[in-house]
């Protein structure tokens, strides 16, 4: 079984460096806060299925050099998750890991721009009555769709 305190993500610039710059309370924060998480997806799976989930699953089934505008909408979520996750995690875990979202929030800004004429509205699926805020009104700085 793997240990999630010591994994890190893979799959991103600087990982190896950050993950290992953490300070041991702030990975068993981060394993605590993933632990819950897990528990919330696989509340929802059959009995059979459920027992089998042990940890996360990540796929990227997207072609080589393809970034469909689903997956952009998938990480809009995902960093309104990061953000909502902040609030569940100790003080030091929060005071360390802010600085790092902190420092994705600008790389996101500098690689997107307002999104004026609300193009990726019809994607974005507000709930009715919400107006999209935040990133959700950024648009890539280039269409990779």
């Amino acid at each position: 079984m793997s240990d999630p305190v010591h994994e890190r993500p893979v799959g991103t610039p600087l990982t190896d460096e950050t993950w290992a710059g953490l300070a041991p309370s702030v990975l068993v924060s981060v394993a605590r806060y993933d632990a819950c998480r897990l528990e919330i997806e696989r509340s929802g799976l059959a009995p059979g299925i459920r027992e089998a989930v042990a940890e996360p699953v990540y796929s990227d089934w997207q072609l080589p050099g393809q970034y469909p505008i689903s997956a952009y909408v998938n990480d809009l979520d995902g960093h309104a998750r990061l953000h909502g996750a902040m609030g569940t995690l100790t003080r030091e875990a929060r005071s360390e890991l802010s600085v790092l979202l902190a420092a994705l929030d600008a790389r996101f800004v500098s690689a997107s721009v307002p999104d004026e004429e609300g193009e990726l509205r019809p994607w974005l699926k507000p709930s009715p009555g919400d107006e999209p805020h935040g990133f959700r009104l950024r648009r890539p700085r280039r269409h990779p769709w």
